[in-house]
């Protein structure tokens, strides 16, 4: 079973999974470094800008990411109507540790690496020893052990991280996660498909 496991995994980070392309890494402040940056997934033209502060270790973040956002991407962000940017709002070291992982792996990989650690966050966050297990999921997308360990000693990658959750706090008081800002207007918790239809709907038109 864990040899499947890791079998899947190695092909979801290798050929891009649910969240291959359309990831463009947003040119900015961050002095041209491709990880940090905004991550947008979808037309950057498209008229609805959903931001999501989550945190990787929050299990209402991981429902999102499983219960609405595939329905949301298809309906929404694959048909140009809408376009996500995920910052983070990590709640302990285990969830800042895995936010270093997904951008140590660049913008083609980013929102895979997120997804994969949304889906696996049990056994992860869970583990005896989570930097090991951080660093096997790590491997499987081609970022080596070195590499992870070099991204967490990154002061600047580490300072971005931290950075978003202080910007979301002081500029949209994001204090919970999953928080949704929707068009400048931010929603805290998971929120139904239909619901988020509602909202979008009537903001696309």
């Amino acid at each position: 079973m864990k040899y499947i496991q890791r079998f899947v995994l190695t092909l979801v980070l290798v050929f891009g999974g649910f969240f291959a392309g359309g990831v463009q890494a947003q040119a900015g402040a961050a002095g041209g470094d491709p990880r940090l940056q905004d991550m947008v997934l979808g037309k950057a033209e498209a008229p609805v800008t959903i931001i999501e502060y989550a945190s990787l270790t929050c299990p209402h973040c991981a429902a999102f990411h499983a219960d609405v956002l595939p329905a949301l991407k298809t309906e929404y962000i694959d048909t140009g109507k809408a376009k996500l940017i995920f910052r983070d709002f990590p709640l302990d070291q285990l969830a800042f540790a895995g936010a270093v992982l997904a951008r140590c792996g660049g913008p083609e990989k980013y929102y895979t690496y997120l997804n994969v650690l949304f889906a696996q966050q049990r056994q992860w966050a869970g583990s005896p020893d989570p930097k090991a297990a951080l660093t096997q999921i790590g491997r499987l997308g081609g970022v080596s052990a070195e590499q992870f360990d070099k991204c967490l000693a990154d002061k600047p990658l580490g300072d971005y991280i931290l950075n978003s959750r202080l910007e979301g706090n002081q500029k949209f008081n994001v204090n919970s996660t999953p928080t949704l800002i929707i068009n400048g207007k931010a929603e805290s918790g998971v929120p139904s498909i239909d619901d988020m239809r509602k909202k979008l709907d009537a903001l696309a038109k």
